[in-house]
């Protein structure tokens, strides 16, 4: 595989990071949401008030506006449960505001080393016959995939291989517009897994680099980066357009390695005896001409 070379960026200011999605959890937040008095006073800011949010944690106003200015120095994993709590964070959200107040040191790998997936996972990949399956891995990179996979969502080997990325494709490729049915669902799943890779690797200069790549070619990204929004989707419903078979509906799963390589290996798979099966069955008997005709790699 190609090497390519990482572009300067600076890492993304954890201390910022922290402070704004602090910010924008209190924002979402009315008093009636949490069960405190709304006397109908003018708000200067959406949502609750710091002093609000620090009754309910149970913290000093002091403290907590030190935290959400960036300075989450040796705050306790206890005050950061009850912020949780306090702001009505979802699992998801809460292991973000963890990673970023009291993150975890890396061991720094060499910049142009890149993810690598193991044999007898590609291996695995190939016997999956007639099932689109993928392993995707830090900063939305498509690492390995199989046959179906190429039929379903095309060519992935035809691009370079900084191309093999998720939000690169969903945001800077028109086909793909085309090819998710509920495009901003899409976007707004890639974007809030970056966010998650963002937390746990501030100083990922890739990610920065991608970031803020797509931040300029991209109004719906810059949009969508702006609500810190978080979440874990590990399955669902996709419905597709495809431009060779129409409509699909497919079930997928999202099975993420417990290898330490931060990896997911994720399928799709049709009702049986629906539609959407007859049509993954067309597919699989095309081959690499489906694979080829696929609009999205083009």
């Amino acid at each position: 595989m190609e090497i390519q070379p990482v572009p300067s960026s600076p890492p993304l200011d954890r201390r910022a990071e922290l402070s704004e999605f602090l910010r924008s959890r209190r924002a979402r937040l009315k008093p009636e949401d949490v069960g405190l008095p709304d006397f109908g006073r003018h708000r200067r800011v959406p949502g609750l008030r710091r002093e609000e949010l620090a009754q309910l944690a149970g913290v000093s106003v002091a403290y907590y506006t030190r935290l959400e200015q960036g300075n989450g120095r040796n705050v306790s994993a206890e005050v950061l449960d009850s912020i949780a709590r306090a702001l009505r964070l979802s699992d998801a959200e809460h292991a973000h505001l963890t990673h970023l107040a009291k993150p975890k040191s890396h061991k720094k790998k060499p910049a142009a080393r890149q993810q690598q997936v193991r044999v007898a996972l590609r291996q695995l990949l190939d016997t999956l016959e007639g099932v689109p399956a993928y392993v995707v891995g830090r900063r939305a990179e498509i690492l390995a995939w199989n046959r179906m996979a190429a039929a379903l969502f095309g060519d992935w080997a035809e691009l370079p291989p900084g191309e093999r990325n998720w939000a690169r494709l969903v945001f800077l490729h028109p086909g793909y517009r085309d090819l998710f049915v509920d495009w901003e669902q899409k976007a707004i799943d890639i974007v809030c897994a970056l966010r998650m890779d963002a937390g746990c690797y501030p100083d990922d200069q890739r990610l920065s680099a991608l970031v803020g790549e797509l931040s300029v070619k991209s109004e719906e990204f810059r949009r969508l980066w702006a609500t810190h929004d978080v979440k874990e989707k590990n399955h669902g419903v996709k419905r597709l357009h495809h431009p060779l078979v129409g409509d699909l509906s497919l079930n997928f799963e999202s099975f993420r390695l417990t290898d330490g390589t931060d990896q997911s290996l994720l399928t799709y798979h049709a009702e049986p005896g629906s539609p959407s099966a007859d049509s993954l069955r067309l597919l699989a008997s095309w081959g690499t001409d489906a694979a080829r005709t696929t609009a999205p790699s083009a």
